[in-house]
């Protein structure tokens, strides 16, 4: 019988994170985004991720509301985008998604990508949203160490969630163990790589062992890597099959033969040299 996933991840100020979640950037169409999120809420999500960036927060919150499962049982995450940085802009921002989402609080808000000579206010103002209760937690997206360090120097409350490009073409090691050295939470997109991986041979091959998806091994790889993961998918029988990955696990063999497959490959850009045209 197949075990839905349903641990949670304790922040450093003791709120409980889903370590699995659903992502909808790219739910692009309306109807079929409602939809999606519905359906994964009452299929056992109880986190979604959603982004100012992503033009579907109202989507977001008009699923919440069909899904029939009360508020204070989900985590909803959204983000700044970048051309709302700044402190009194990401106030203005977040006011904005709050509207949208239809809610009184998020329980994560995050800068979206570190803004040169905005990020650190930008956090600023996270910080204070967050001392006004209207958020359960504070974090950022994208941030490298040294990002994280300017942010350190002036911050009062330090970011619980970093929310990077992570999977096994990119394992970011490094990055992982300064988070893990701060008590920062650490968030994976892009966890399958853009579908990039499913096909690979030695994901295939674990796959067959436990009558799993290959999506469902690399799933599994984040979370025995103390990862929270947040894949995406408006078809149902994935969303399904996404979060019944409880009733396996795998060998610490296996854990290594996905770790050897890293390139330091990304799929997205670089949060030290990023440009976006939009």
């Amino acid at each position: 019988m197949t075990k839905r996933f349903t641990e949670t991840k304790t922040l450093v100020n003791g709120v409980e994170m889903p370590k699995l979640g659903l992502g909808v950037y790219k739910m692009t169409n309306p109807a079929e985004t409602i939809e999606a999120i519905t359906y994964a809420i009452q299929a056992g999500y109880r986190a979604i991720d959603t982004a100012q960036l992503y033009y579907n927060e109202t989507e977001t919150g008009e699923a919440v509301r069909l899904s029939g499962v009360p508020r204070e049982e989900l985590f909803i995450t959204s983000k700044v985008w970048n051309s709302d940085q700044g402190y009194d802009e990401t106030l203005r921002a977040f006011e904005q998604s709050l509207e949208k989402l239809g809610l009184d609080y998020l329980d994560l808000y995050l800068t979206h990508w570190p803004v040169e000579e905005k990020f650190v206010d930008t956090y600023r103002a996270i910080e204070r949203l967050y001392e006004e209760k209207l958020l359960r937690a504070t974090g950022v997206s994208n941030h490298h160490a040294h990002h994280l360090e300017k942010i350190f120097a002036t911050a009062n409350v330090q970011p619980m969630v970093n929310q990077i490009e992570v999977h096994p073409r990119l394992t970011q090691e490094p990055l992982r163990k300064f988070c893990k050295e701060h008590e920062i939470a650490v968030t994976a997109w892009s966890p399958l790589a853009r579908g990039r991986l499913l096909p690979e041979p030695s994901i295939k091959h674990i796959s067959k062992k436990y009558n799993k998806t290959p999506a469902q091994i690399i799933i599994r790889w984040h979370l025995q890597n103390e990862l929270i993961v947040i894949p995406k998918s408006v078809t149902p029988e994935r969303i399904q099959s996404n979060i019944e990955v409880a009733d396996f696990e795998l060998t610490l063999s296996e854990m290594k033969t996905i770790d050897a497959l890293n390139l330091n490959e990304r799929t997205g850009q670089n949060p030290d040299t990023f440009s976006f045209d939009f």
